[in-house]
């Protein structure tokens, strides 16, 4: 990869800026330089090579927060992303009809069937690969929530790359963090702060709770010490980023915790055996993720699918109101 003298010198002050070491290491290192790194709070059953996630142009960096290989959160200068690190796209987008197709489908019933709402969406993490963004979009997906960070000290290797794609592809995007239960809430909100630009138009961030039996930590808090990491969490993102978050849970860690509780947060629930309204009686819902073996144009691997609760003019008038 080749770059201009003027390209190189301001890659070089990114990397500067940033705190990450160039000793030893080119302009095209420190370009492909990805984190590997895990918690293991998020572990597959199948373990998959890490897809490569060079960026194809100089162009398509921003200045984002580079999370460091080695170093502890708690040891590292917190980075502040600048306010505007995508171009954004504003005003009512254009809505997809969904064209999915499902791999284990489920009858949900006529009422209650998914596709009866017609603003379908999609979350992704670096086990989909690579992705045709505009494809997958054309086929449905209106918007994406991206896999960031989970812990303290882990960033999903293909976060940087997703992010910039999907921007440019102009779906709506935001980033969520699996939380993980041997950390505090303040240092995961830390790491996720340094690591997701605080970008104008991007939808509000989500903080994803469940239990997770392949974690390395086997800690399941009480009821009221996971309400308290949660809050703290949850009001840090609120006054770094101006919105406040979604929270994605999954059945029996809502049944544990979370039954009558952050009745002023918005939820996003997943239940891909029968509508929420069975699964969570009473909960108010803006996402419902009715599957996680969903078939898309765009995409190699299996895709959770996602719709939004409303009709098209109110999905405009949400994001209206939760975008800044």
């Amino acid at each position: 990869m080749r770059f201009s003298g003027k390209t190189a010198i301001l890659l070089l002050c990114v990397a500067t800026l940033t705190g990450c070491s160039s000793r030893g290491m080119s302009i095209e290192d420190l370009m492909t330089q990805l984190s590997y790194e895990t918690t293991a709070s998020v572990t597959p059953a199948a373990t998959a090579a890490a897809p490569a996630a060079a960026p194809t142009s100089s162009e398509e960096l921003p200045a984002l927060a580079i999370a460091p290989t080695e170093a502890p959160v708690q040891m590292a200068a917190l980075v502040t992303p600048s306010p505007r690190q995508a171009t954004p796209h504003r005003g009512k987008q254009k809505i997809y009809a969904q064209k999915f197709r499902d791999a284990k489908p489920i009858n949900f019933g006529k009422q209650h069937a998914p596709h009866r709402l017609p603003v379908h969406g999609v979350d992704v993490s670096r086990w989909q690969g690579n992705i045709n963004w505009q494809d997958l979009r054309e086929h449905g997906a209106n918007f994406v929530y991206i896999k960031a960070t989970d812990g303290g000290d882990h960033l999903d290797p293909m976060f940087r790359r997703n992010w910039l794609a999907a921007s440019a592809a102009g779906m709506k995007h935001g980033a969520y963090h699996f939380f993980y239960w041997c950390r505090t809430g303040a240092e995961q909100a830390d790491w996720f702060i340094r690591n997701v630009p605080k970008e104008r138009g991007a939808l509000p961030p989500v903080l994803d709770v469940e239990w997770n039996g392949q974690s390395q930590c086997k800690k399941r808090p009480s009821r009221e010490q996971v309400i308290e990491k949660m809050r703290v969490f949850l009001e840090k993102l609120e006054r770094h980023y101006g919105q406040r978050p979604i929270i994605y849970t999954a059945p029996d860690f809502y049944k544990d915790n979370l039954e009558g509780e952050f009745l002023d947060y918005p939820f996003w629930l997943r239940s891909v055996a029968a509508h929420p309204s069975k699964v969570y009686p009473g909960r108010k819902w803006v996402l419902w993720q009715y599957s996680g073996s969903g078939l898309s144009k765009g995409v190699g691997e299996k895709i959770d699918l996602n719709v939004f609760n409303g009709s098209e003019r109110d999905w405009h008038n949400w994001v209206a109101r939760n975008t800044h």
